[in-house]
């Protein structure tokens, strides 16, 4: 795993080298073993290595092919790649190195863009073609690895992190205002924006190529849901599982020593389980607690690894979190507010101390329905297929009439779902604030020159997308492609690599992400039980006490923090921030402090959305304030 950058000749200054230095030094956390650069009339290109496979300086980058006509950077890990290494020395091409990055360069040289639909792994990379003066860059199907760029005509960089960007002199973007609106209904801010109007994110499964000042992109691969598997369930399943099989085998592949991430659900648990049944040693699992049991799978994360006979370790957050928070938003680059941060930061860091490598469970709730929320809204939608508008209409307002009583609630607010188009049902289901938050939170002077402007149109775009006919399926479809690549995996690259840890995660291999697709949706949703056929698959490996226990999810007690040890340093941040005042109401934010502090309502995520957005604000090289 690997931090990249690179940018034209033209933003590099009369020193480049001092350029390519800077933008390098910047990431180091990414790559801590190599760090190295090349530049010519044209373009730069820079490094770091955390070496994982083939440790000799033969695998150092940038890369060049012996006739000189190619050079990368390349960002993650190619599994596949033994083999295509096969291939293409049957047809003449010779090596140096046993590195999966010079099989890509030499399968691009080979096969241009179509390259890319060859390999299965994680990757982002830029390749620079020096007869064609062009530029290619790819970012891998679901997301996994970043790539950020910024394009002014004939200036272009791009890199792993924002900030490296930023090193750049020329460089000197605005904030965009719509991407605030964003970050606070999504807690992270969605693909292709960033919180720069100046700077983008190259999409998942998507391309890129930069030539004569122009920028284009374009899609190579997407997901499928309108063609469902035919098959008994017993048949699926067993298909499934040899993939399962397959994808933790695949990523053993290490030169370097290799642990997995354990929780006490049930994806963590199957993969580390196949990770069992396929090592030879003993396998390495880390786990993190809280002394809050609400939120605490420790105990049973360590039972588990007890009976697999698996090196544990643990370790429990209590006081830590004021502490770190300043550190972990300097990572992110950008506004990004899941808590989950916390724990994910702790847990690579742990892990970092006993292996360099570490699989993971992610991706099994978002191709298998395994969160609440899917339910639920397949739920609303049935509600809404059966029962006219009028009728749902009506019990919403007698029910706001009758007592505060949990059953009412519940009601009056399916009824409202339900009365919603189903795309604009989910968006509501993914945003973190209501309307009247929005008004009361954010100063008018913010809001008016933005008005009219619409954070649903994400979720539309992918629900409208979605190929399937089938309801769960389009709300699959689109967290896959936009909660999955915006926030799950911008927090798992972030965490881990700010403590220089590779994670694999073999729930997101292409080849589970489109099976899982092709599942039929009662498979996944089968009478109220969730992720019902991946489940099933892994019951022989983890039993039925991981199986029934209820999902608890990596989440934090933000509820109890803002009242005990992060109270104070919330308070001091968010109230005292002068950039902040330039988008919210102050009035407005003292009243939803003063209700958490009451305990008359919980908005722990909504104040952590804005500690989080203060403490970016107040990052010692601010940036500029934008429209």
């Amino acid at each position: 795993m690997c931090g990249i950058a690179g940018a034209t000749r033209n933003l590099l200054g009369d020193d480049p080298d001092q350029s390519l230095e800077r933008m390098n030094a910047i990431m180091v956390h990414r790559g801590p073993d190599m760090g190295d650069w090349m530049h010519n009339d044209h373009i730069g290109m820079c490094h770091r290595r955390l070496s994982i496979i083939d440790l000799s300086d033969d695998g150092r980058q940038p890369m060049t092919t012996e006739d000189k006509r190619y050079s990368i950077v390349f960002n993650g890990e190619i599994y596949n790649y033994p083999e295509l290494r096969k291939e293409l020395i049957a047809k003449g091409y010779r090596f140096q190195s046993q590195t999966d990055t010079e099989v890509l360069l030499y399968l691009y040289a080979d096969q241009g863009t179509e390259a890319v639909k060859r390999i299965r792994g994680m990757f982002a990379f830029a390749i620079w073609d020096d007869a064609r003066k062009e530029l290619f860059a790819a970012r891998d199907h679901i997301g996994k690895k970043p790539f950020f760029y910024y394009h002014a005509g004939h200036r272009f960089a791009f890199a792993s992190e924002i900030k490296s960007i930023l090193q750049l002199p020329d460089v000197q973007p605005s904030i965009d205002n719509t991407a605030v609106v964003d970050y606070f209904n999504y807690l992270y801010i969605p693909h292709p924006k960033t919180i720069y109007r100046q700077i983008a994110k190259l999409e998942p499964g998507h391309f890129l190529v930069y030539a004569n000042g122009a920028v284009k992109t374009q899609e190579y691969w997407d997901i499928d849901f309108s063609k469902p598997l035919v098959g008994t369930p017993d048949e699926l399943q067993a298909q499934l599982f040899q993939l399962l099989k397959d994808a933790v085998s695949c990523r053993l592949m290490s030169d370097v020593p290799l642990g997995a991430f354990l929780s006490g659900g049930v994806d963590s648990s199957g993969v580390v389980a196949l990770m069992a049944q396929t090592s030879t040693d003993p396998v390495s699992t880390c786990t993190i607690g809280f002394n809050d049991q609400g939120h605490n799978e420790a105990a049973y994360a360590k039972d588990f690894a007890q009976k697999l006979g698996l090196k544990h370790n643990e370790h429990y957050i209590n006081d830590e979190p004021a502490d770190i928070i300043k550190k972990l938003v300097w990572h992110f680059d950008e506004p990004f507010a899941d808590s989950s941060m916390v724990p994910t930061y702790y847990v690579s860091k742990m892990a970092r101390q006993h292996v360099t490598v570490a699989l993971s469970g992610d991706g099994g709730d978002e191709s298998f329905a395994g969160y609440e929320k899917y339910a639920i809204d397949r739920y609303e939608n049935q509600v809404r297929a059966l029962a006219p508008a009028l009728l749902l209409s009506s019990i919403s307002k007698l029910t706001r009439r009758m007592p505060s009583d949990s059953f009412f609630r519940r009601l009056n607010s399916l009824c409202n779902s339900a009365l919603l188009s189903p795309e604009q049902a989910f968006f509501v289901t993914n945003s973190f604030i209501r309307p009247q938050h929005y008004q009361t939170l954010f100063s008018e002077s913010f809001r008016r020159p933005i008005d009219g402007y619409d954070p649903a149109a994400h979720t539309l775009k992918y629900f409208r997308k979605a190929n399937g006919d089938d309801h769960l399926g389009k709300i699959l479809y689109t967290d896959l492609k936009l909660f999955l690549p915006g926030d799950i995996l911008v927090k798992v690259d972030r965490m881990s690599m700010a403590n220089s840890l590779e994670v694999r995660s073999p729930l997101l291999d292409k080849r589970v992400i489109e099976f899982a697709a092709k599942l039929p949706s009662r498979m996944k949703i089968h009478h109220g039980e969730k992720k019902h056929i991946l489940k099933n698959a892994f019951a022989p490996l983890v039993g039925a006490e991981v199986l029934n226990r209820r999902k608890h999810g990596f989440t934090v007690p933000l509820g109890l923090w803002f009242r005990s040890n992060l109270r104070q340093m919330a308070k001091t941040t968010i109230f005292d921030s002068e950039p902040l005042k330039n988008f919210i109401s102050t009035a407005g934010v003292r009243d939803i402090w003063d209700q958490h502090q009451a305990r008359i309502a919980n908005h722990g995520t909504l104040l952590w959305s804005m500690l989080m957005f203060a403490l970016w604000l107040d990052h010692p090289h601010p940036p500029c304030l934008g429209s």
